[in-house]
């Protein structure tokens, strides 16, 4: 994968780099996700999303569940809720599964909702 990667155009920039630093994800307790490969991805003026490789997620301790959505720009979101975390855990992550090829490296990774867990750390 490039250092960084910008699509899908000049009016709906997305930026895709290596986030930098040790990121923790913390939620009912536990830590759901440690990683130094995280991504953050910068689309347009919204704030950076950390996106975690599964393979660094406690996945046994999210659920799938039936909520989807769709984005125009990287294609259908999959969620997940945090086991054991309650209300504020539910649909806490997201994942596009499938995206579309120009953000292809988010693939088989997760995005966390800073809201819905206790706490993301990047140090």
């Amino acid at each position: 994968m490039p250092t960084s990667m910008k699509t899908p155009g000049p009016d709906h920039p997305i930026t895709i780099a290596p986030a930098g630093g040790h990121v923790t994800v913390r939620a009912g307790g536990a830590v759901i996700a440690s990683s130094h490969r995280a991504l953050a991805l910068r689309e347009a003026a919204y704030p950076p999303v950390l996106y975690i490789p599964r393979a660094d997620v406690a996945m046994d301790l999210l659920q799938r569940t039936d909520h989807q959505t769709y984005c125009p720009y990287k294609g259908d979101c999959a969620y997940y809720s945090v086991a054991g975390a309650g209300p504020r855990g539910e649909n806490a992550a997201w994942s596009y599964e499938s995206p579309y090829p120009a953000l292809a490296a988010i693939r088989e990774h997760l995005a966390f909702y800073p809201d819905r867990v206790d706490a993301i750390d990047v140090r």
